[in-house]
């Protein structure tokens, strides 16, 4: 029924409080002997007030806050480093978890609000060429308690300026749908009435393409956003690119896609990442928009990171346009995603690559 910690290492597992809806943590007060009506109050503490500290839950009896100094856990993450865009204010956090693992989460400030990028994983094993995250590995799944504490994390600083959290876009380092149980809790506690009332429309969560995981995400009718990782126009690229499309080749990636469309009503997003000589030629453009013809979405472009260790090539701005253009001369839908903290390494996975090499 909870969510409880069982990663912990010589020690006695735990209930992560931020893992909890408020009805799982009605009855696990409960079963600790405390009546349930606290729950709304610690929620309230949680939440609202956003304390990071059990001893500031001042109208919750001591015996209850022992209880849970003993038996849960509220803030989990310790702040390793935080570094800021002096060009656009684009914040970079980088945690240490429970057991010692670090994650990344980034908070974006746009002039339509602020949104901040979760990680749903501790690295990624999925091996996209053209990504950081997935340089050391998969290390492990990030409980439901601890993506909710990266958007509390960065509430709590734009609390300090009078603002909020009105976006959150799970493209972190990790693939989402893979931990398939923990994202759609996350989901559910941040679109809470009691929580954080993140609206679903104004959720994306992003996927290299996993077709099992779309299908069953679709039957869930949820009114998110989905970003499909594509990356290539036809199948002997994205498998250069990415391994998944050798056993997801795009036919079956795009039918499932559909099949998400029919049943959800919602536009899909397909991210590709233009790279130099690879997948940025205007042939190429030409060829996905015959594959994309008939599907509502958008096309998100976005002009490859630098990550030191694949030596990819930055397609050319004036390419880029071109690109934009030819897509758009086919009727598809189509932007060039704007460059957000581009002085801090703020693409995923940099950040904590760059800190473990200067650990180890």
């Amino acid at each position: 029924m909870t969510e409880q910690n069982t990663q912990s290492k010589g020690r006695e597992p735990w209930i992560h409080l931020y893992g909890l809806t408020l009805a799982e943590l009605r009855t696990w007060l409960e079963e600790q002997g405390e009546p349930g009506y606290r729950a709304a109050q610690l929620f309230d503490w949680m939440y609202k007030k956003r304390v990071t500290s059990v001893d500031a839950m001042t109208n919750l009896p001591k015996a209850l806050r022992n209880v849970i100094r003993e038996r849960a856990r509220l803030v989990t993450m310790e702040e390793l480093t935080r570094q800021v865009s002096k060009k656009d204010g684009t914040t970079k956090f980088l945690f240490r978890l429970f057991d010692g693992a670090t994650v990344e989460t980034v908070l974006m400030r746009h002039s339509y609000g602020n949104s901040v990028c979760v990680s749903s994983q501790v690295g990624c094993h999925m091996g996209c060429q053209f990504c950081a995250s997935t340089l050391g590995g998969l290390v492990r799944n990030l409980e439901a308690g601890e993506m909710v504490e990266q958007v509390l994390a960065c509430q709590r600083m734009l609390d300090q300026e009078g603002q909020r959290v009105s976006s959150v876009v799970v493209m972190g380092s990790g693939e989402p749908l893979e931990n398939y149980g923990a994202t759609l809790r996350f989901i559910r506690l941040i679109t809470a009435d009691e929580g954080l009332r993140i609206g679903q429309r104004h959720i994306t969560v992003s996927t290299s393409g996993m077709v099992p995981a779309i299908r069953k995400l679709a039957e869930e009718r949820l009114q998110i956003t989905l970003a499909v990782s594509l990356h290539a126009p036809n199948d002997e690229v994205r498998s250069r690119l990415m391994p998944i499309n050798r056993a997801y080749p795009i036919a079956v990636l795009l039918e499932a896609c559909r099949e998400y469309w029919e049943k959800t009503g919602r536009r899909l997003t397909f991210e590709y990442a233009l790279i130099g000589g690879i997948n940025d030629r205007l042939d190429q453009a030409d060829e996905l928009a015959d594959r994309l013809r008939g599907l509502p979405c958008h096309v998100n472009l976005i002009p490859v990171n630098y990550v030191p260790e694949r030596r990819f090539d930055r397609t050319p701005r004036r390419q880029v346009e071109a690109f934009r253009e030819r897509l758009e001369r086919h009727g598809i839908s189509c932007t060039v995603r704007r460059e957000m903290g581009a002085d801090i390494a703020a693409a995923c996975g940099q950040l904590r690559a760059g800190y473990e090499l200067t650990e180890a």
